[in-house]
């Protein structure tokens, strides 16, 4: 099973057994992360949904930041959904206070930019390179993508916005795919860090 790839999920906030259920799913080991010592034993890495500058307060706390990014830098495979999306931009337009990112993506995104919780919905939305129809995506407070640079490649978009960006192993949704039952989504990002495993 040496094919299997083993895939964190950023366990510091945010629905993280979903996106475990989910990556197992798709034929991945998957296992909370929460220090650099096991960020440091997996293939790839989820930056699940939750608070943007919590988890980038959190992320700098437990001695994380640091190691995200270089390992984001040495080309290690992440996904980022909702708050994670934002922890992979390079720019934020309307950061709050203290609020760093991961970087990643050249990209400048908009904080809760499709409204507040009570105006979460569910949408579905065509994202390149999965087949079998659109994916059901839960948007939940969700940023959109404002602008992205010439590396990025848009692969979805809502209502006008672009809600799915890819940049070489970093892909990353506005929405939740976690929270459908429907584990496509994933199974893309698997199959991307099996492919420089």
């Amino acid at each position: 099973m040496s094919d299997t790839p083993v895939i964190g999920v950023l366990a510091l906030q945010g629905d993280v057994r979903e996106h475990l259920i989910a990556l197992a799913s798709a034929d991945a080991q998957a296992r909370p992360v929460r220090r650099p010592e096991e960020l440091a034993e997996v293939d790839g890495l989820v930056i699940p949904g939750g608070e943007s500058t919590t988890m980038s307060k959190l992320a700098v706390l437990f001695g994380m930041m640091e190691p995200l990014r270089e390992r984001v830098r040495a080309g290690m495979p992440v996904y980022g959904t909702c708050a994670g999306l934002i922890l992979l931009a390079e720019k934020i337009l309307d950061p709050r206070s203290g609020q760093e990112t991961v970087g990643g993506i050249d990209m400048i995104v908009r904080r809760n930019a499709f409204g507040r919780q009570n105006e979460s919905f569910e949408a579905a939305v065509e994202v390149e390179g999965i087949e079998g129809g659109p994916v059901e995506g839960v948007f939940i407070r969700a940023p959109w993508v404002e602008s992205v640079g010439a590396e990025a490649e848009i692969i979805a978009e809502h209502g006008g916005h672009i809600v799915a960006v890819r940049q070489r192993n970093v892909l990353a949704t506005s929405f939740h795919p976690e929270l459908t039952g429907d584990h496509r989504v994933h199974a893309l990002f698997v199959e991307m860090v099996r492919a420089v495993k």
